[in-house]
């Protein structure tokens, strides 16, 4: 069974996904960085493929996005970084993407090596669905990995209830309409937003993203979700890091406590 359908078959609350961004600040920081994140009490790492125009991220992450290429990261030497990273790392890894790198990879070659290190799923934003059930569904299938859509305020009900039908791992829950980045404080429209997905009863776990940043906009997010994804606050706090292992486990605990 997939990490991700083992992870939500033990731990349905307060599940936290954690996102950085691959080569950044510095090249070499991918493997340190997953090493922490398992350490500080994460329960999903999600890691950011960095691309030159990533349309759903704010600046935040957009310029960890050009550090890192400018650092000289490609997938070709991510793959070289995640080679071995199942002898240190047991939580589920995901890899949130966008396909015009992949594409240019081939998008079996890429699967195939996903499957080789070890990760568990792929959360592509401009990867429509119609697209994604004629022609990856069946080789992402093949090769273990599981396919995360997101919803956002804005996506109808009967687009949802269709997301829900073809995912099998959870569903990325987008807080707000826009890009990435911490907020402050989750306002009382999202929350109406949360309760009217929550009363469709979904099959699927939902993850909260896009705003999340610390324990008061953690655990509100879980309130109507099985948790939630922190990305922009947490790649601030690891540009200003000067010791990455002892101050991502000292953000995780102030997130998880």
């Amino acid at each position: 069974m997939n990490r991700i359908h083992n992870l939500f078959n033990t731990k349905n609350k307060r599940v936290l996904s954690i996102y950085f961004t691959a080569g950044f600040p510095a090249l070499e920081d991918t493997l340190p960085i997953m090493e922490a994140i398992e350490a500080g009490g994460a329960d999903i790492i999600e890691i950011g493929i960095p691309y030159s125009d990533p349309i759903a991220d704010g600046p935040t992450i957009q310029d960890s996005n050009m550090i890192a290429l400018g650092n000289g990261i490609s997938l070709k030497k991510l793959f070289e970084q995640l080679s071995e990273f199942r002898e240190k790392i047991s939580l589920p890894v995901v890899f949130m993407a966008y396909l015009n790198p992949i594409m240019q990879y081939g998008m079996e070659a890429f699967c195939k090596k996903c499957q080789e290190v070890g990760i568990d799923g792929l959360i592509l934003p401009d990867l429509p669905m119609q697209q994604y059930l004629d022609d990856y569904k069946s080789l992402f299938e093949k090769y273990g990995l599981v396919n995360t859509f997101l919803i956002s305020p804005q996506t109808s009900a009967k687009r949802i209830l269709e997301i829900d039908q073809h995912s099998k791992g959870f569903i990325y829950m987008v807080s707000s309409h826009g890009v990435t980045g911490a907020k402050a404080g989750i306002s009382e429209g999202q929350i109406s937003y949360f309760k009217r997905i929550n009363e469709m009863n979904l099959k699927n776990p939902l993850l909260i993203g896009f705003g999340i940043s610390d324990a008061e906009t953690f655990s509100k997010a879980s309130e109507y979700s099985n948790g939630a994804i922190i990305g922009s606050a947490f790649i601030k706090m690891v540009k200003n890091s000067t010791d990455l292992t002892k101050d991502i486990q000292k953000y995780l605990q102030s997130v998880m406590n």
